[in-house]
C-alpha cells in the first residue's frame, strides 16, 4: 500500500513539474488599447476605449478644428 501511494504521489508531483514548466514559455499577447465605440454630434467626436493591463475606460474628445487637440481622460477603473 505504501508503494501505490507512493508511486500515486510521485506521479501526481510530475504531472504538475510538467505542467508549470509548459507554461513559463507561454507569452500572453494582447492589445493595449481596445477601441470600444466612437460618436459625433455638432462638430464634436468622442471615442472610448479599453486598456485590458490596467482595466480602464477612457473617453477622448475632438472637435472638427484643424487646430484642436485630442483631449482623452481616464472615465473609470474597473474592479
Amino acid at each position: 500500500m505504501y508503494k501505490v501511494t507512493l508511486v500515486l504521489s510521485g506521479a501526481l508531483l510530475a504531472g504538475y513539474a510538467l505542467h508549470a514548466w509548459a507554461q513559463q514559455g507561454r507569452v500572453d499577447l494582447r492589445p493595449a488599447v481596445t477601441a470600444m465605440g466612437t460618436s459625433s454630434s455638432n462638430g464634436v467626436s468622442f471615442a472610448w476605449f479599453y486598456d485590458s493591463t490596467e482595466r480602464t475606460v477612457y473617453v477622448c474628445r475632438t472637435t472638427q478644428g484643424a487646430a484642436d487637440a485630442i483631449d482623452c481622460k481616464a472615465k473609470t477603473q474597473l474592479p
